[in-house]
């Protein structure tokens, strides 16, 4: 009876972690320079996160991401280097600030290198990637460059796919 008690009690505390977890602001991640980045600070602005790769064919959105940043003073785009769509991501974090700041003139937020899918999926990719979690839809990460849009009061909006540009009219509407 006491193991019975006992798991029950696992399953009811599992759940409320799972369920206290529904706000984006309480995940943490670390930026690119390994400080804990507090996403409290963006409340009431809109985020895009997208995962992003050095050595994708879609590498060029840097570009537009950060013409994007530039444009939207509401706006953050908070970049999440992954190395699980053909090891496309293969540098250490210092090596991608780098080559993002040098190549594409980034000086938007980028954070540490995660899993965005997967056994070891980072908990905002398991945030954005499902509907218990953000109340609006379940989704897979297919590729580098997907982007995930979420509002100034911090729900999750939509998700647009990797080949989608930064600066299409799709995504643009929602920030006006």
């Amino acid at each position: 009876m006491k193991k019975l008690t006992n798991i029950i009690t696992l399953i009811i505390l599992l759940s409320m972690s799972i369920n206290a977890q529904t706000d984006l602001y309480d995940i943490s991640i670390n930026s690119i320079d390994d400080k804990v980045l507090d996403l409290n600070q963006y409340k009431g602005k809109n985020i895009i996160f997208v995962n992003v790769a050095s050595y994708c064919g879609y590498t060029g959105q840097y570009a537009e991401l950060q013409e994007l940043y530039e444009k939207y003073d509401d706006l953050e785009i908070i970049g999440i280097p992954c190395n699980q769509f053909l090891f496309q991501e293969p540098n250490s974090q210092s090596e991608i600030m780098e080559f993002c700041s040098s190549n594409y003139g980034v000086n938007f937020i980028m954070t540490e290198k995660i899993n965005v899918k997967g056994k070891n999926q980072h908990d905002l990719y398991k945030w954005l990637t499902k509907k218990e979690l953000n109340n609006v839809e379940n989704s897979y990460v297919k590729w580098n460059f997907q982007k995930y849009l979420v509002n100034k009061n911090g729900d999750l909006v939509k998700n647009f796919p990797p080949r989608m540009s930064p600066l299409s009219d799709e995504i643009i509407k929602y920030l006006n």
